[in-house]
């Protein structure tokens, strides 16, 4: 990512990083939070947002990203098995300038599976430094 707001380009495509869906956490995640799932049914739901999130906040730890101000168009399209290795990956939509030192950027987020195939997705809206 690059180093400011205004280096960052509509369009640009930048890895989040990837992971597998562990089954050991998959098991310790549904006995928590997701009472009456199964590991056999996949990640819930809340299980790949949490996953999606660890994955943005490790790629977005060195950005120029000072606040998250929205997460939005929140959408599972299905529950990865154990096992299975997600790629994340962030595509800029658009900016916006805001005063001389700060700028807004609306990006949607992908969580793919191995195949390619959109796991979940949502956009967000961040404030970066200039």
């Amino acid at each position: 990512m690059p180093g400011a707001f205004d280096q960052i380009e509509i369009g640009q495509v930048v890895s989040l990083g990837a992971t597998v869906v562990d089954l050991a956490v998959l098991e310790r995640f549904i006995d928590a939070f997701a009472p009456g799932w199964t590991s056999e049914q996949g990640a819930p739901d809340a299980m790949v947002f949490a996953i999606w999130t660890k994955l943005d906040a490790a790629a977005s730890a060195d950005w120029p990203q000072t606040k998250r101000v929205g997460i939005d168009a929140l959408r599972w399209a299905r529950n990865p098995p154990a096992g299975e290795l997600l790629r994340g990956r962030m595509t800029v939509m658009g900016k916006d300038p805001v005063g001389t030192g700060k700028g807004l950027v609306i990006a949607q987020h992908d969580l793919l599976d191995e195949g390619g195939r959109l796991v979940f997705s949502c956009l967000t809206r961040s404030v970066f430094a200039r």
